[in-house]
C-alpha cells in the first residue's frame, strides 16, 4: 500500500528525452552520441507494420551491450506486436532505462507486464480517457513503475479535444496521480511541430509552472530548447539559496517579508536538487 505521503527524496528524473525509430540503426547511433539525457527506441509508432520484425531484431542487437540511457517504447501490449516486444526484451533491459508501456488503462495490465518482464523499470504512457480516470491505481500499480506520462495525441483523439485548454485538466491529473505516488514528476508529451522553437519554449514554461520535469522531443534541434526551460534560472537557484539559508539558521521570513515555512523550504531544496545538487 502506498505511503500517505510520499518521499520527496526519490532520484531526479532526466530533463530530456530524444524518440527514434528502432529499425534505423544510424539514427539511434548518432541519438547516443548526441545531447539527449535518455534515447527512446521506438517499436511502435516510428516503424511501419512490415518493418516490425526487423526492428525488434535491431533492439535486441543493441541491448546485448548495456544501454543505461536507452529505453525501449514497446508496441501495444494487448497486440501480438507488442506481446513479441515482451518476449524478446525480457532479459535484455537490466542494464537499460527500462521499458515505455504505451495505451495503458489498468493497474492488472501493469501487474501482467511486470510479471512479464521482471525487474524491469516501467515507464507507463496514459493515452484515453479510462486510463486517465485510473491514473492513480495504474501509478501504484506495481514497485516496477519507475514513472506516468501522457500521450497527448491519442488522449486529444479520445476526447475529441481541439485546443489546449481541453488538456488542462488531464495535465493536471498526471502530475497529481504521479505525485501522491511518490514517482518523479511527469515529463510533457512531443511538441509536433520541430520549426516552431518560440512556441516549444513557450509549452514548456507552461509545463514546468503545471508541476512537469522535462520533456520528449522528436527531433534533436528541440533537446536545447527543452533543456534551457527547465534548467533553474541563476535567480531561481539564488534565491533558493536564500531560504534553504535562512531556513538553516532558524529564521521564519526572509528580510523582503516571505515566509519560510516547511512547505517553502521544500520547495527551494527541490528546486537546489535539480540544478545539480547544491
Amino acid at each position: 500500500m502506498p505511503s500517505s505521503r510520499p518521499s520527496s527524496g526519490h532520484p531526479a528524473a532526466p530533463l530530456t528525452w530524444l524518440y527514434v525509430p528502432a529499425d534505423r540503426p544510424d539514427r539511434i547511433g548518432k541519438a547516443l552520441g548526441g545531447e539527449a539525457d535518455m534515447v527512446i527506441v521506438d517499436l511502435e509508432d516510428a516503424v511501419a507494420p512490415e518493418s516490425k520484425g526487423v526492428a525488434r531484431a535491431a533492439v535486441v542487437a543493441l541491448l546485448a551491450t548495456p544501454q543505461p540511457r536507452v529505453e525501449v517504447r514497446v508496441n501495444d501490449v494487448r497486440t501480438p506486436y507488442g506481446q513479441a516486444d515482451l518476449h524478446a526484451l525480457a532479459t535484455l533491459l537490466h542494464g537499460g532505462g527500462g521499458l515505455r508501456i504505451p495505451k495503458v488503462e489498468s493497474a492488472d495490465e501493469v501487474r501482467w507486464i511486470a510479471d512479464a518482464v521482471p525487474g524491469v523499470p516501467l515507464r507507463l504512457i496514459i493515452e484515453s480517457a479510462l486510463g486517465l480516470e485510473r491514473a492513480f491505481e495504474i501509478a501504484t500499480a506495481s514497485p516496477a513503475v519507475a514513472g506516468i506520462g501522457l500521450g497527448e495525441a491519442d488522449l486529444r483523439a479520445d476526447l475529441g479535444v481541439t485546443d489546449e485548454a481541453g488538456l488542462a485538466w488531464a495535465r493536471s491529473r498526471i502530475v497529481v496521480a504521479a505525485r501522491a505516488a511518490g514517482l518523479p514528476a511527469p515529463a510533457q508529451s512531443v511538441y509536433t511541430n520541430v520549426r516552431d522553437l518560440d512556441g516549444l519554449a513557450a509549452s514548456c514554461a507552461a509545463g514546468r509552472a503545471m508541476g512537469f520535469r522535462g520533456r520528449a522531443a522528436i527531433h534533436p534541434i528541440q533537446l536545447p530548447v527543452i533543456a534551457a526551460a527547465y534548467r533553474p534560472t541563476r535567480e531561481e537557484i539564488v534565491a533558493a539559496l536564500e531560504v534553504v539559508s535562512a531556513a538553516d539558521q532558524g529564521a521564519v521570513a526572509l528580510a523582503d517579508g516571505r515566509f519560510v515555512d516547511e512547505a517553502v523550504v521544500r520547495q527551494a531544496r527541490r528546486l537546489l536538487t535539480d540544478a545539480g545538487g547544491h
